[in-house]
């Protein structure tokens, strides 16, 4: 990001900070041998009216699953397990799932599965499980009545695996690519494996050894001055402070007595700690001397794990989402062919690898020319404001921030 084309990045936030279609930004880009480049535009908190900064410390929402994977990984790296062991190996409570005929079908109307999740469905979200809010069918009651909320969750892991058991799949484990839950389960069947939280499992693996200070599932009490209030728009489509996203599914205080860690979407961060931990993408699993991936394991979750037709069916809001451009390794997008992937996944050269997240987080790493790029915001909105046209700057900002810099 050179100092003119930081400088229009910067005209162009500030133009949506003014509108009052966005709080708060903090990008990093870096490349090698080169300064990174920071814009911190807006505020943290729209209600006290507290400038953003730098080291400002953001919900990340699905920027948590890339780290959910890794940590994954370095457990298969020590053959903690491998990638087609059957999952019942540790979590036996899910020995007799079934499957719905229809995806949007009545809960009663299924068979049996033909062969057991594995390790490799979580990670490539080939499970057969999904998110509610991507269905209109009885599923779509059913996971928000028995699970209950997505990141902030009063069910202790071991009872929200119980839960899970009774609901049936949307499709044979292996078959699809559905978005969903598959990055919370696999962060809670590691951390049985290990026989710790899953925080601590991160931090031991991933947080500690790439010094990511502020990177945790809870913002201790004398860092919570740095925090970003969650932040979304009223009714009438104005920025406004929230007590809880959209649907109630992340607080903007969690009780202290809760204990589950959502390997979807439950850590907060900040810019800095997420370029540190994107910079394994284009070091081969290591940061600066710092090994957490073998090489060759980085290499396969850099790699396009869905089929053809897969890539071709796969949707997520709607969307065709790895149609034309894109492939999904383990728990990132990947570019396989640059003049067609769209940015908001990520885009850069071929190999290129990065996701977005919920509440206007985004980020990729290019291992063609070292580029890792890092975006935060809080923009809490939920799909009906989507489709009124409320709370979309945010993905404009992002797409013009990957066009700069």
């Amino acid at each position: 990001m050179t100092a003119s084309s930081a400088s229009a990045l910067e005209a162009t936030i500030h133009e949506h900070v003014a509108r009052g279609e966005l709080a708060g930004v903090v990008a990093l880009a870096a490349r090698p041998r080169q300064e990174t480049r920071c814009i911190a535009i807006g505020r943290r908190d729209v209600g006290r009216d507290l400038s953003v900064a730098r080291d400002t410390i953001f919900r990340i929402a699905s920027l948590t699953k890339p780290i959910t994977s890794v940590a994954a990984l370095t457990l298969l790296d020590e053959g903690g397990f491998a990638l087609d062991d059957p999952i019942t190996r540790v979590a036996p409570e899910l020995a007799d799932l079934r499957v719905l005929r229809n995806s949007e079908g009545p809960l009663e109307d299924t068979v049996p599965t033909e062969r057991a999740i594995t390790f490799r469905d979580l990670l490539t979200h080939r499970s057969g499980l999904t998110y509610a809010e991507f269905h209109r069918g009885p599923i779509r009651a059913a996971y928000a009545a028995t699970l209950g909320a997505e990141i902030d969750n009063a069910l202790s892991p071991d009872e929200w695996i119980a839960k899970l058991a009774t609901m049936p799949l949307i499709d044979q484990p292996g078959a699809a690519f559905h978005y969903g839950v598959s990055s919370d389960l696999l962060g809670f069947l590691i951390a049985r494996i290990e026989g710790a939280t899953l925080g601590a499992v991160m931090r031991h693996r991933v947080f500690d050894p790439l010094g990511m200070r502020d990177t945790d599932f809870v913002v201790p009490h004398d860092k919570r001055e740095r925090r970003a209030a969650l932040t979304g728009f009223d009714e009438a489509g104005c920025l406004t402070t929230l007590d809880a996203t959209p649907g109630g599914q992340a607080l903007a205080e969690r009780p202290d007595t809760m204990t589950f860690e959502s390997g979807s979407g439950g850590l907060w961060s900040t810019a800095d700690d997420y370029l540190t931990f994107a910079r394994l993408f284009v070091g081969g699993g290591a940061v600066d001397g710092v090994r957490i991936l073998r090489s060759d394991t980085c290499a396969q979750m850099m790699s396009n794990q869905l089929t053809p037709s897969q890539r071709a069916e796969a949707r997520m809001l709607g969307r065709a989402s790895f149609a034309r451009g894109h492939g999904f390794g383990m728990g990132v997008a990947v570019v396989m062919e640059p003049d067609s992937a769209d940015a908001l996944l990520c885009n850069g050269g071929k190999g290129t690898v990065g996701w977005p997240g919920a509440y206007g987080g985004w980020w990729q790493a290019d291992p063609t020319d070292g580029s890792v790029l890092v975006f935060l915001s809080h923009n809490m909105v939920d799909l009906p404001q989507m489709a009124q046209g409320i709370g979309l700057a945010v993905w404009s900002a992002i797409a013009t921030f990957h066009d700069l810099a």
